[in-house]
């Protein structure tokens, strides 16, 4: 079975304002197999820099409950030090979401390049706000 690209995204909450519209959007997006969820990691900076990551399934309702519904594939596969990574995006006093997740609409399309005998040589993901910059010059 073909595998598809994983991507990770982390979505940062400024001044720690969840609005509970994200876990619909990520639930519609695995139940129309666009995506399988590998993992979810919530992450946390405090008033003093400290960084501090909670498996989603360990968070309980506070956050969005929307998100423990989710199936997650491979809980654990993001850890702490993924959310040390964080340290120099992250603002004090916000919490970031990271998700990572393979793109399953691509598995037919990574499965013929391997049939072609071809390879990606290169793969860019260019963020939406980019995007939309560039087509309001347009």
């Amino acid at each position: 079975m073909a595998l598809g690209p994983v991507d990770i995204i982390i979505i940062g909450f400024p001044g720690n304002k969840f609005s509970g519209e994200i876990a619909p959007a990520i639930r519609e997006l695995v139940e129309n197999e666009t995506i399988r969820i590998i993992d979810l990691l919530f992450v946390s900076n405090d008033a003093d820099g400290v960084i501090t990551s909670v498996r989603i399934q360990d968070l309980g309702r506070d956050l969005d409950p929307g998100l423990l519904e989710i199936d997650v594939a491979t809980p654990g596969a993001l850890d702490h030090d993924d959310a040390e990574e964080l340290i120099e995006d992250l603002p004090r006093n916000s919490s970031a979401l990271l998700i990572a997740f393979e793109n399953i609409w691509a598995a037919p399309f990574v499965a013929a390049i391997h049939n072609a005998d071809a390879f990606v040589i290169d793969q860019i993901r260019i963020p939406v706000d980019v995007v939309d910059d560039v087509l309001s010059f347009s």
